[in-house]
């Protein structure tokens, strides 16, 4: 009877199913490959999007710009002139307007050089942004339309 005992408990241990060591393993090494192949493609995305916040930004200060000249003769010398809080103000990667100290800015915008007739407008990466955009760095926006930024980047605007 004892000898049937131990057949019955190695016949039954035969037929446990579960998961080696071995494939355990395996499994975390692809997806450790996986996710050191997708995280900086992520990074990436990330970064275009926050910079489309700096963009659109700049754009709408160069539409303020515009209807200031059309009722003034001339372009506003500052920031606060178009109805903007602070000269110069940061934002948010959603676009809000924020305070200067606050953790979540993503640019600085603001007015270089501005004359009657003249003004350059720009968007300075802050905190994450100004590590990580290298590709495009500072955004500019000039009174004749010219889209460009200090990194070289020929997919900033």
């Amino acid at each position: 009877m004892k000898l049937t005992n131990k057949m019955k408990t190695n016949k039954s241990r035969g037929n446990q199913s579960g998961v080696t060591l071995i494939e355990l393993l395996i499994v975390i090494v692809l997806l450790s490959i996986i996710a050191t192949s997708a995280y900086p493609s992520y990074t990436q995305y990330v970064v275009r999007a926050k910079r489309t916040a700096g963009k659109s930004v700049l754009l709408q200060v160069a539409d303020r710009q515009q209807q200031y000249f059309m009722d003034n003769k001339r372009y506003a010398n500052s920031l606060t002139a178009l109805g903007f809080q602070e000269n110069p103000f940061m934002v948010t990667d959603d676009g809000d307007y924020i305070a200067m100290g606050d953790n979540r800015r993503v640019y600085l915008i603001a007015m270089a050089a501005p004359t009657p007739t003249t003004y350059t407008l720009v968007a300075i990466p802050q905190m994450m942004m100004a590590s990580k955009d290298n590709q495009c760095a500072v955004l500019f926006l000039l009174n004749t339309g010219q889209k460009g930024s200090t990194g070289g980047g020929d997919k900033c605007w």
